[in-house]
């Protein structure tokens, strides 16, 4: 048999589990026990003089061990006869806690204060055949020792096992051990590390590559710099929306770097115990000095930097912020020759505290964008690789298909795929394979057997007509490739269209898209000469619109070049408005008459094209799913628009 060449050499062998220290505790006592006689099981029942006279008058005690207390104070275990055992004034001694037969001591006479006089006593008992035998001991104490201390050593182990909960439940490296609390949780990566992911498995990103690119090289070839007296960045700080690949460029760094990586969480740092987070601070970078060159990942570095002094009202949040000020110290008192740089990831730049992105602790901000067409066909190819696809699938179309989707929805979709594909007995995953799964991504489920009455599914399908009239009738709205009446996730119709991909979008841009959004409910004004609940999404997406054309961008005449947005994130806690109560009028009338202009607007371009309406609205109820070649047959070949841009949901 080949070997495993995989199989770790320690793979066999045993693992200390702490909970079987617990058990050997317990059997120890267990077994001190049963060797000391039961009597931890039976407490012996304590006689007073006059009774023990009167037993051993009676013969009913067959053996007596006499230990010394002190110097002039004895005790004795009185064992009794078996037939003494059988009288029923003796029945409380005969057994054991467990129902067992005692074998221990009967009685206990306690105190013996004239040892000589009690000696007596037994040897002339022993004369006339009245004890069987008597003994003097030195009696050893230990096992009562041990059951003193149990109480004891019970609540010292139970708060140990409380505190490695707590503490994270022994986490990597000991660091849950009650007195590693305070040791950085960071886990290294060295070269020694098979760290497989490199800068080639990272695709798209190029201007980020490169610059942490030369960071890596930073690290590689100092003196390349430094001859020139330049001085190495201590920090750079990696921005941008989730699923873009922040983490992913970090672990490239780790395998390019051939330096010890030293990664984790911002929330690794936050603790309950007060001065836990600095004292891992100082850990993580004293190790950092020790390994240097090295490098230092913090992902989701905003759960331990946000701004100190906002929003703390209870003082809650001191422990959090005695962590940032560590950080802070820690990263500026680095010399420039320490060789370590730190690396930082978030996508919520905008509450980080100021200290901790001035020049000098992070020097560089990298803005990870979500791909654009280009960087999301290279994606593709990369998550590709290992599916068993169909010959000849187009990348250059699946990055059509999802434009403002982020490298890890690209993943989920390709993984989609193949489940959709396994999940019809298929091959080969294939193209309708991918576009389904962006449909199911996008849009949700589809239940096709959820209950619609022909009402409501007249309703529904006028309404998504009449998203597909406009916004095939208007110049700079998105045009429609696919639309459908099946009910999925929570919508109870979906429309795909083909949106193009501007870095700058102007006002008429925005406005024919709010019409095309209304659309669906002027439908129903038009045909029913009513309106529905169903046009929620549609107000919510042309309210956000609207304010943001008034109150953001500046696009609004009466309000003029005025932007109310506060990118540094102050707003959220201010009490009062950025505008004056007549302002606030101003714009919620302005915004009012944006989304009626729009909506009048939409109304009267399908009162003109009304049976075009009522005919693709018949169709879409017949078929429940038509695409853009049933537009074309209706109203002919769309008279602008590049259609180069595929579709997503929407």
């Amino acid at each position: 048999m080949a070997k495993d060449n995989n199989s770790s050499p320690n793979s066999n062998k045993f693992k200390f589990n702490p909970w079987l220290l617990y058990f050997i505790v317990a059997g120890i006592f267990i077994f001190i026990s049963v060797i000391s006689g039961g009597s931890s099981f039976q407490e012996p029942g304590k006689l007073t003089i006059s009774k023990f006279n009167d037993y051993l008058e009676k013969g009913e005690i067959e053996k007596v061990l006499v230990y010394n207390k002190g110097e002039n104070i004895s005790e004795a275990e009185i064992y009794l006869t078996k037939e003494a055992l059988k009288d029923a004034k003796h029945k409380d001694v005969t057994k054991d806690v467990l129902g067992r037969e005692n074998t221990g001591a009967n009685y206990l006479l306690p105190n013996i204060a004239d040892g000589k006089i009690f000696q007596e006593k037994l040897e002339l008992a022993k004369k006339d055949n009245k004890l069987a035998d008597y003994n003097y001991l030195v009696k050893s104490n230990w096992s009562g020792i041990l059951f003193n201390l149990l109480p004891i050593i019970l609540i010292v182990v139970i708060w140990i096992v409380i505190m490695r909960r707590m503490s994270g439940g022994g986490a990597g490296g000991g660091s849950g051990q009650i007195f590693n609390i305070g040791k950085s949780r960071a886990k290294l990566f060295d070269e020694k590390t098979d760290i497989k992911i490199s800068f080639k498995d990272v695709a798209g990103l190029e201007g980020a590559k490169e610059e942490v690119q030369e960071i890596v090289d930073f690290l590689k070839n100092p003196e390349k710099y430094t001859s020139l007296g330049g001085k190495i960045p201590k920090g750079a700080l990696l921005v941008g929306p989730p699923g873009t690949g922040k983490t992913l460029l970090a672990k490239a760094v780790a395998g390019e770097a051939k330096v010890p990586f030293f990664s984790l969480s911002g929330s690794d740092f936050v603790e309950m115990f007060v001065g836990v987070g600095a004292s891992r601070v100082r850990d993580l970078f004293k190790q950092a000095k020790d390994k240097s060159p090295a490098i230092i990942f913090i992902d989701e570095i905003d759960a331990v930097g946000r701004a100190r002094g906002k929003n703390n009202m209870s003082g809650s949040n001191d422990e959090r912020e005695n962590t940032l000020n560590q950080l802070l110290t820690e990263m500026d008192g680095f010399g420039t020759n320490s060789n370590v740089i730190v690396l930082a990831a978030t996508n919520r730049a905008d509450v980080l505290d100021k200290a901790l992105l001035r020049a000098g602790r992070f020097d560089r901000q990298i803005y990870v964008d979500l791909p654009d067409i280009r960087e999301r066909k290279e994606i593709f190819e990369v998550h590709l690789a290992p599916l068993k696809k169909e010959e000849g699938l187009d990348t250059d179309f699946l990055a059509k298909q999802t434009p403002g989707f982020s490298g890890a929805d690209i993943a989920n979709v390709c993984n989609e795929a193949a489940l959709i594909a396994a999940r019809k007995d298929k091959k080969a995953v294939g193209k309708q394979d991918f576009l389904d799964a962006v449909d199911r991504i996008v849009g949700g489920l589809e239940k096709k057997n959820k209950i619609v009455t022909p009402e409501e599914k007249r309703a529904i399908a006028t309404h998504e007509a009449g998203h597909a009239t406009v916004s095939w009738m208007l110049e700079h709205a998105a045009p429609l490739v696919k639309v459908t009446i099946v009910p999925r996730g929570q919508s109870l119709g979906a429309a795909w269209y083909l949106p193009e991909e501007r870095l700058i979008v102007r006002p008429d841009q925005m406005l024919d898209e709010m019409c095309a959004t209304m659309g669906g409910r002027a439908a129903e004004k038009v045909i029913f000469n009513r309106i529905s609940t169903g046009a929620l999404s549609d107000l919510e997406k042309v309210t956000k619109q609207a304010r943001a054309m008034v109150t953001v961008y500046g696009l609004n005449e009466k309000i003029g070049n005025v932007t109310y947005y506060d990118s540094s994130g102050q707003n959220e806690y201010s009490f009062s408005k950025p505008y004056s109560e007549q302002t606030a009028v101003t714009i919620d009338k302005e915004i009012s008459d944006l989304i009626e202009s729009q909506y009048q607007r939409a109304i009267k371009l399908l009162e003109e094209n009304k049976d075009k309406l009522i005919q693709l609205a018949d169709i879409l109820i017949e078929k429940e799913v038509i695409f853009k070649d049933d537009l074309e047959l209706i109203f002919g070949k769309r008279a602008f628009g590049d259609e180069t841009h595929v579709s997503v949901g929407e």
